[in-house]
């Protein structure tokens, strides 16, 4: 026998003395048991279950006989497969049963159990317990020992998509014979084998272990034999963390096994609360003093290796047992003083049938039938009856705690989180370190206290980390492994323009639009204002250069209006000069609009201005070529050209020619105009302010307007560059448009090429570059000439012609 398992039969007899000492329960009524041993044996279990019913020990179904026990509930048993078998018999008779153990809340091979009670919650809070640990301590690769039957099968369907949807991966599966005796077969070499080499060869620091405590021996058996020293190999040392079913229970014939190797484990219990007056039914326990308690003399004598025999042939085997022996110098896992989970659910088993009897022979519609006017008549009471009273109970045990079973027939969801303490004198002490109630209010689900928790010595009293692959850092993902599992996987580094603030990253993602990456990319930056602006050195160059041209210009345009009566001004047309020196001087000032921060009427303006500005200033030009073509054909003798000589024609051009612009500027405007906008995409690091043309083809249709004026007007300037007349700019006009059309033909590649506020820079520098051009090249001679050289600047002078 399992001597630790006795301390379920001594709680079930602790819980019905109470029962039996209380008045106000169940008064002039004793309550009664029958404890029968399921042997670990499906067909013992059948048999044993068939003798609570049958007085005689012989069975004939569906016939009374006179023979049926007047059972009233069964408590048990220990596993699912025992329980399930139980109920297999009992639910044909609709006798109540009452589960102490924890497992799967589902049906089983699809039958149904109705009148099935467990006394404490199912797997289901213990499934979010075991993940919730798991990620609290970041243990991501775990191995992993299942009992061999239906429960370790159902546990890994439900358990493995739980772990994988929170990316814990398991190392390795292996099953565990859910015995612990067996005949030696060829076999055995390689399931000793299977068993030992996730010791030798996993990564996994953590292992978890799923099996009822049969399993939990045949485990360390199999241990023992693969490698008799296998508990001082310091790399065999683990973290367990192991299921409710597993109590820590070895039998007689490993009394000399500890637990150090099982040393700071992580175990799910049943809730329990401590039972006064427990540990005081234990110690006055003697094998001499218990009648009808048939397990006691064998329990005494496996638990303290002696005979309770006068033989003395045997004494001479084993010590006598004195009956003195105390129970609280027994290991744990011989037995424990301490009331286990599963010894806790047997004692509220206990109550709960108390109480619902108690509930029945309190209801008046039952008393008549149950009482014929002298005392209790229990030979009328049938066990399907107890069910109703069974499910509505809610009842207070002596331990303080309030019970009742919900809609699934279980009296909780609570579970209790402990610690295995170990000592070298074969002892060991649970400490509870924390609890799982799914029902808390959220983000309390799971309490654990690490301080409170005792480490395997082999990891220096420090929760161990269980990877497949270490940690990613923060700047680099994760790329998994080809043909491994998700755990297993290389490092990367995050490519250009993306970061991992994070460890473990599945993959990089990108900064906000208004962030860029660090140089680590493990975080991101803001973005820095981007625009040209006046306080800045190159806008202050630019804004000196364009106000220093308009300057010149204001200058030049004073200095031919007080010369205005001069040949030299009066040629080619004073007024069409007029308009282009002052269009020169808008195209310096309009240049001013670049630079600051856009804003709504700057985007508005600087656009349209500068193109109707310069549209003007190029008709001008255009209209001063044409004036010179016009005029040397029209010297010739009956030329029809004549008539065209004069402003009229010069002033149709520069209307006509700058009205176009105007036109086209005017359905940009109305239609889709230039607006304030901000660029996140351009550069890494700045956000740019800009000015949005709104329409781009209006913006390159104006451009390409003002192009082609331009280039007519080189065409035409260097077709009249050798004509005879004194009175000619075609050459300098043709220097100063060979000069403009190089700036605006080298500002479109240059404009598409550029980026920030360098592409206000350029734009700036064309207008300058080119106006400057035309200031230069066409008015520099002419004012050297009036300021300089006065004496030039007269008709006979300007009229001579070369030799």
């Amino acid at each position: 026998m399992t001597t630790k398992f006795h301390q379920h039969v001594l709680a079930l007899v602790f819980a019905v003395k109470e029962m039996n000492k209380n008045p106000q329960i169940l008064s002039n009524i004793t309550l009664g048991f029958h404890v029968y041993d399921g042997y670990n044996d499906m067909r013992m279990t059948y048999r044993t279950t068939l003798d609570l019913l049958y007085k005689l020990h012989r069975y004939f179904p569906n016939y009374e006989c006179d023979a049926y026990k007047n059972l009233i509930a069964v408590i048990g048993g220990i596993s699912s497969d025992i329980s399930f078998r139980i109920s297999d018999i009992l639910s044909l008779y609709k006798i109540p049963q009452l589960a102490y153990a924890s497992f799967a809340p589902e049906e089983r091979e699809g039958k149904q159990y109705p009148l099935f009670y467990r006394l404490g919650p199912n797997e289901a809070p213990q499934n979010i317990g075991i993940v919730c640990l798991l990620l609290h301590f970041q243990w991501k690769w775990v191995g992993l020992f299942a009992v061999d039957n239906n429960s370790g099968e159902h546990f890994l369907k439900v358990l493995e998509p739980l772990l994988s949807q929170n990316g814990i991966c398991l190392d390795f599966i292996h099953r565990v014979p859910n015995e612990y005796h067996w005949n030696f077969s060829d076999d055995i070499k390689d399931l000793l084998l299977d068993i030992y080499i996730p010791f030798r060869d996993s990564k996994a620091n953590t292992f978890m272990f799923y099996g009822e405590p049969t399993a939990f021996m045949a485990f360390n058996i199999f241990m023992f034999l693969a490698n008799p020293q296998f508990k001082e190999i310091t790399s065999f040392r683990k973290i367990w963390i192991m299921t409710a079913q597993v109590d820590f229970a070895l039998t007689s014939l490993q009394r000399a096994w500890d637990f150090q190797f099982f040393q700071g484990t992580i175990f799910f219990t049943i809730q329990s609360n401590e039972v006064l007056g427990f540990q005081s039914f234990l110690k006055e326990i003697k094998p001499y003093g218990e009648e009808g308690n048939g397990f006691l003399k064998d329990f005494w004598e496996q638990a303290f290796d002696c005979v309770y025999s006068n033989s003395e042939e045997l004494m001479n085997i084993n010590e006598r047992c004195t009956g003195e022996e105390r129970l609280e110098s027994l290991p744990g896992h011989l037995f424990e003083l301490h009331m286990t989970g599963h010894s806790y659910s047997i004692y509220n088993a206990v109550y709960a049938v108390a109480h619902a009897l108690h509930a029945m022979y309190s209801s008046r519609s039952n008393h008549r039938a149950m009482y014929d006017g002298q005392g209790a008549e229990l030979h009328s009471l049938q066990s399907w009856q107890v069910h109703p009273f069974l499910q509505g109970i809610s009842f207070n045990n002596s331990a303080g705690e309030s019970l009742s079973f919900n809609v699934e027939r279980e009296t909780g969801t609570r579970l209790d989180v402990m610690n295995l303490v170990t000592f070298p004198n074969k002892s060991f002490y649970r400490v509870k370190i924390g609890r799982v109630n799914p029902n808390a209010p959220e983000g309390q689900e799971f309490i654990i206290d690490e301080k409170l928790i005792v480490w395997q010595t082999s990891f220096n009293q420090m929760s161990a980390l269980s990877l497949c692959s270490d940690y990613c850092n923060p700047g680099s993902h994760k790329k998994i492994k080809e043909g491994e599992k998700f755990c297993c996987y290389d490092c990367v580094p995050c490519p250009k323009g993306k970061i991992s603030s994070q460890k473990d990253m599945v993959d990089c993602i990108k900064c906000p639009s208004d962030q860029y990456p660090t140089k680590d990319q493990d975080g991101c930056i803001l973005k820095t204002i981007s625009f040209l602006s006046f306080e800045e050195s190159l806008g202050i160059s630019l804004a000196s250069i364009a106000v220093s041209l308009a300057v010149i210009t204001s200058m030049v345009l004073g200095t031919f209006i007080k010369h205005k009566d001069t040949p030299i001004v009066k040629a080619n047309n004073r007024d069409i000069t007029y308009i282009l020196l002052i269009a020169l001087l808008l195209c310096f000032l309009s240049s001013l609009l670049f630079l600051g921060q856009p804003t709504e009427v700057t985007c508005f303006l600087r656009l349209s201005a500068f193109s109707i500005i310069f549209s003007v200033a190029v008709s001008c030009v255009l209209a001063k070529t044409i004036t010179v073509v016009v005029a040397f054909m029209a010297t010739r003798p009956e030329s029809r050209m004549r008539k065209w000589v004069g402003k009229k024609l010069t002033n149709s051009i520069v209307l006509s020619c700058s009205f176009i612009q105007a036109g086209i500027s005017a359905v940009w405007l109305a239609t889709s105009p230039p607006f304030p906008d901000v660029d996140t995409l351009s550069l890494a690091e700045e956000i740019l302010l800009e000015c949005n043309e709104g329409s781009v083809l209006m913006f390159y249709i104006g451009l390409g307007y003002m192009g082609l004026l331009s280039i007519i007007s080189l065409i035409v300037a260097f077709l009249a560059r050798k004509l005879p007349d004194s009175f000619n700019e075609a050459k300098f006009i043709t220097f100063s448009m060979l000069i403009f059309c190089s700036v605006w033909l080298s500002f479109v590649p240059t404009f598409l090429s550029t980026k920030g506020k360098s592409v206000v820079a350029v734009e700036i520098f064309s207008i300058l570059a080119s106006g400057a051009a035309l200031l230069g090249c066409i008015f520099s001679p002419k004012c050297y000439i009036i300021l300089l050289r006065p004496e030039l600047n007269t008709r006979e002078k300007l009229t001579r012609r070369k030799n």
